[in-house]
C-alpha cells in the first residue's frame, strides 16, 4: 500500500459523527510509514457531501464525490478489503495545499 492509493475500508464500528461504512478511502499517510508499522493514516471519501474547505472534489470511478480530510483516520491495516486505485496529480496537489492550510498555516 502507497500514499494516495485508494482501497475499499471497513470503518465501522464508529462512535457519534465519525464517517461510518465500508467505503473508499485515500491512505495519506508516507509510504514509510506504511512500509513499516500496522497502521496507516486515512482519509474516507464519500459521493453526498458540500462544498466544505475540508473535502476535496474527485470523480474516482465514474463517480463525483469528497475526500474527506475532516475525517482523517489511523486504522490498522486488516481494515483495508482491497485496492480500488489511485488519484490523480490534480487532487494529490489539492490534498497537500488544503492539509498544509490545516496543519501548519
Amino acid at each position: 500500500m502507497k500514499q494516495y492509493e485508494v482501497f475499499l475500508i471497513a470503518l465501522d464500528p464508529t462512535i457519534g459523527h465519525e464517517i461510518k461504512k465500508t467505503r473508499p478511502g485515500v491512505i495519506i499517510s508516507p509510504d514509510e510509514m506504511n512500509d513499516n508499522i500496522g497502521t496507516v493514516i486515512i482519509a474516507p471519501m464519500t459521493t453526498k457531501s458540500h462544498n466544505y474547505p475540508s473535502r476535496i472534489e474527485i470523480r474516482f470511478m465514474k463517480k463525483d464525490g469528497w475526500i474527506m480530510l475532516d475525517q482523517i483516520r489511523c486504522i490498522d491495516k486488516s481494515r483495508l478489503v482491497k485496492k480500488l486505485g489511485s488519484i490523480g496529480d490534480k487532487e494529490i496537489k489539492k490534498v497537500k495545499e488544503t492539509m498544509r492550510e490545516m496543519f501548519v498555516d
